[in-house]
This record gives C-alpha cells, sequence and structure tokens, in this order.
C-alpha cells in the first residue's frame, strides 16, 4: 500500500558521514531501502464516537483498510483505484471518527496501557494523536493533563481534542519541568526530537540531516523525563517516546534516567505482530545500562513504518 505517487529519492545524495553513522547501527541495504518510500497512510478509529466495525463498513466502499497488528483500532488505508492520499478529507475526519496518525506513533499509548478512572500526564501532547488514544482507551474517565509550551501547538491541540470528542482533558501551556505538586498515575513523555526516524520517502529532511541536533536536544529530553519521573507516583508507570533514530535520543536518555534514579525500574515491551530491534548498547565509547536491553528500538525497515523508540519505567515503592 505504499503510496508510489510521492516524489521519489533515488537519485539522492545522502549527506556526508550519513551512510557511515547508520551503517555502525543498522543494516544499511534495509534501512536505505526504506528511507526511499514513502511511509504507508494510516488511520485510528476513535472509540470515543465510533466502532470499529462500523467505520470500517462506512470507509470500505472507496478505501482499502488494513488492520496494523498492534493497534486494535489502527489501520493502514489506501484509495481502493490509488488515485486519493488525501486522508483529511475522508469523510467523518472532520467529526472525529478518526486521527490521522503514522503507525508507529500509536504505539507508545498502547505502552502505557493507561486504565480507566486514572490521572494521566502527557507531558509534550501536541498536536494531540497520543492524548486522544489515551482518552479513547480510559473512556473519558479519570483524568488527562495534556500540556505543550508553544502558543500555535496549544490552538491545535485543542481543536483536536474538541474534534475527538475528549471531555476528561486538562490544556495547560507550561514546560514538562514546572510540574510539582501533584502525582500522576501515568506518564506520557513522547519527546521533542530530532524526528529523524520520519525521512522516509522526504529528501529535504534527509539533506537536513544534521548529527549535531541530537546531541543538542538530549539535554532536553533527559531533564524533561526526570522531571515527569518526579511527579509519578510509586508504582506509577513512565513511558518515554521519541520518533528518532539517534542513540543520544534513546538509550542514552535511558542510561541517564537509570543513572539518577538507580532503582527505577524498566518494564519488558511485547507487543503481538510487532517486529523489533535490539537496542544500541554502546555507542561512541560509552556502554549503557543492562537494563536499556528492555527498551524497544524500531527502524523503519523493521514493520515499514517511521522509526521510534520507547522505553516503559515503573517507579518503584521505597522498601
Amino acid at each position: 500500500m505504499t503510496d508510489k505517487n510521492a516524489d521519489s529519492v533515488d537519485d539522492i545524495k545522502f549527506p556526508d558521514g550519513f551512510i557511515e553513522h547508520y551503517s555502525s547501527l543498522t543494516d544499511w541495504s534495509a534501512l536505505k531501502d526504506s528511507l526511499l518510500e514513502p511511509v504507508m497512510k494510516s488511520i485510528r478509529v476513535n472509540t470515543l464516537k465510533v466502532t470499529v466495525a462500523d467505520l470500517t463498513e462506512r470507509l470500505a466502499h472507496e478505501w482499502t483498510l488494513k488492520q496494523i497488528p498492534w493497534c486494535r483500532e489502527g489501520f493502514w488505508i489506501s484509495h481502493a483505484v490509488g488515485e486519493r492520499t488525501d486522508m483529511g478529507n475522508i469523510p467523518g475526519h472532520d467529526e472525529g471518527l478518526f486521527y490521522i496518525q503514522e503507525a508507529a506513533s500509536m504505539i507508545p499509548a498502547v505502552v502505557l496501557d493507561p486504565r480507566p478512572g486514572e490521572n494521566i500526564l502527557d507531558m509534550c501532547a501536541s498536536p494531540g494523536g497520543k492524548t486522544t488514544q489515551i482518552a479513547q482507551y480510559i473512556q473519558n474517565t479519570g483524568s488527562i493533563t495534556a500540556s505543550d509550551i508553544r502558543t500555535d501547538r496549544i490552538a491545535i491541540l485543542k481543536r483536536n481534542i474538541e474534534r475527538m470528542g475528549v471531555t476528561n482533558c486538562k490544556i495547560v501551556q507550561m514546560p514538562g519541568q514546572q510540574f510539582k505538586d501533584v502525582k500522576f498515575d501515568r506518564i506520557l513523555v513522547d519527546a521533542p526530537c530530532s524526528g529523524t526516524g520520519t525521512m522516509r520517502g522526504q529528501p529535504d529532511k534527509i539533506k537536513a540531516w544534521n548529527p549535531e541536533i541530537a546531541r543538542r536536544i538530549s539535554y532536553e529530553q533527559r531533564s524533561l523525563l526526570h522531571h515527569a519521573y518526579c511527579v509519578l507516583r510509586r508504582g506509577g508507570i513512565l513511558v518515554y517516546s521519541t520518533c528518532s533514530m539517534e542513540p543520544e535520543e534513546n538509550e542514552a536518555v535511558v542510561d541517564y534516567l537509570l543513572k539518577r534514579h538507580r532503582k527505577t525500574g524498566v518494564e519488558e515491551i511485547s507487543i503481538k505482530g510487532l517486529k523489533r530491534s535490539s537496542p544500541i548498547m554502546e555507542y561512541k565509547g560509552e556502554s549503557y545500562d543492562h537494563r536499556v536491553e528492555r527498551c524497544l528500538r524500531i527502524w523503519p525497515h523493521d514493520n515499514d513504518t517511521d522509526g521510534f523508540f520507547v522505553a516503559k519505567f515503573r517507579k518503584l515503592a521505597r522498601k
């Protein structure tokens, strides 16, 4: 179902150091092949407003849907005759019956596994895909605090919260580091990142690749993850994710948290139907905590998706 109408990047000249960098981390040939193809379009059915069966039946006359194995509400979608890619113009989108969301981006909320009635923080929430996914999993019960820092991003978040029929969400404009005096049952930190996992079929993103971005942004990611841990209740679950392929933003950030909070539990992530790659356990001469092996690293060629990284922590009770 790959969109063959997108611009080809077959003739792209990769930036200096690009091939060497990724060849040291994964199968370069497989990664290159995936980068030369755009990511498949996908949607998540909003069960706050419609059942999966009802929406899929409604779309089936014009669209081909294929179940995403790791998300029961998620579907890869293509036009039945291969003509249209304008998902936002499909009837039902403006009604909030579904959310256009990349397949790998659905994983963090699945891993968070929120339960009805819980108090949940989505620390870097805009544009709201994962926030609304969490809301449908807890059936608009409990409470969600969704935060972001920029006014324009808050506006997008508000529109999506309203469109999807979410009623249990409080939106706040503030840095994640400023949360205090409250404890959350579960926290999602889908951190701002370099976005190198989203380069598929996008020559401009590939040409703009700069390894220094990952190093610089990792300081913010470490700060956000640490402060999220501080407002997580004992026994609570914290999920950290990025759409980056860079060890500095992923395994190194997890290693930082484990060194700062040594009794933190790292949960195994096992999702049926999802292929995964081994985490990077050593990078640029630095070895990481053995518990980093429990994290989820997904290269674009693993599942024909964007690249993604997910870690799941449990705040252990004091003995």
